[in-house]
């Protein structure tokens, strides 16, 4: 009520001269906003596709109407629930063990001195800057089955696991390698906020005798709830989505190892590029899209009625 009021008070030249200082913010979000209107908003007209049968001499809008055909027919498969099953534990793993890591490492940074904590972020942070391409090949060097460090040295002298088409330890190492190269952004995040808290409450809680791990469980994580609170739920949000390159191109797109690495995202790409099946892909980005904006808001709401100053609107 009180910006509106003042907002109202504004004289005509200082609204002026405060767009004319808003001008280089607008300036670098709009690359940002770019970004997000073609790879976000253009595509949309293409939700049509999850419900005509697509011909492609017909075009997208020439072609007939299927109803709810092609959701009927990827639920009643059994690649409904492999994809929706793998998509959502995999990301709920993902939460809880980047969220715990990654709080701990920036606890332990937030500890060093200024120059080692320089160092320890640039060399956390590298994995998150490289491709999934690259990250691939690098997982490949020590599973490959002949040439690889675990077999040719962890476990030299036993039986060489084929690591492509054993499905059980998969579950483990995809873990893993999401934690290795996502900890570092998911850190530097709580880091950035643990450094903004007031050190005299741990000036203060120190002169009362209180312990390193007093001043963490009394102090910094009940700060840094907020943060955590909004990061868990903008995660949430992405729970029916997966990183395509983690799925499918660390496992070596692997067809043994379809059954643990297959998630929406790869179900889509390998029914669009390598069936041919649009419908079938735009009725899995549909579902995918629709469920994932239902969890955001039952999140949020859980949120809200818990801690209202926690929730994200």
């Amino acid at each position: 009520m009180a910006k509106k009021v003042y907002k109202e008070q504004m004289s005509p030249a200082k609204k002026k001269s405060l767009m004319k200082r808003s001008i280089p913010i607008y300036i670098m979000a709009l690359p940002g906003l770019i970004y997000l209107f073609i790879n976000n908003y253009m595509p949309m007209p293409g939700i049509v596709l999850a419900f005509k049968n697509y011909k492609a001499k017909d075009g997208i809008y020439g072609s007939a109407w299927a109803g709810f055909k092609n959701f009927k027919y990827l639920f009643s498969t059994q690649d409904a629930f492999v994809i929706t099953r793998n998509t959502i534990c995999y990301n709920l793993v993902f939460i809880v063990v980047n969220l715990i890591f990654a709080v701990g490492v920036a606890i332990i940074l937030s500890e060093l001195t200024s120059k080692a904590k320089k160092l320890y972020q640039s060399v956390i942070l590298l994995p998150y800057l490289l491709s999934a391409v690259i990250v691939s090949y690098l997982v490949f060097a020590f599973l490959s089955p002949e040439n690889g460090f675990v077999n040719n040295t962890i476990l030299r002298g036993r039986d060489p696991i084929s690591w492509y088409q054993e499905k059980k330890y998969w579950p483990f190492i995809l873990v893993f390698v999401n934690l290795w190269k996502g900890i570092g952004y998911n850190c530097i995040i709580y880091l950035s906020t643990i450094i903004g808290f007031d050190r005299g409450l741990y000036e203060a809680a120190a002169i009362d005798g209180a312990t390193k791990w007093q001043q963490i469980t009394k102090i910094t994580l009940p700060l840094l709830r907020p943060t955590v609170i909004m990061l868990t739920l903008m995660a949430v949000g992405r729970i029916f989505y997966s990183d395509f390159g983690l799925f499918y191109q660390v496992p070596q797109n692997s067809g043994a190892l379809l059954s643990v690495t297959n998630t929406i995202d790869t179900y889509v790409y390998r029914g669009l590029l390598e069936l041919g099946d649009i419908t079938m892909s735009a009725a899995a980005g549909v579902y995918q899209s629709l469920v994932g904006f239902v969890l955001v808001l039952a999140a949020n709401l859980a949120v809200k009625k818990i801690d209202p100053e926690s929730a994200l609107f």
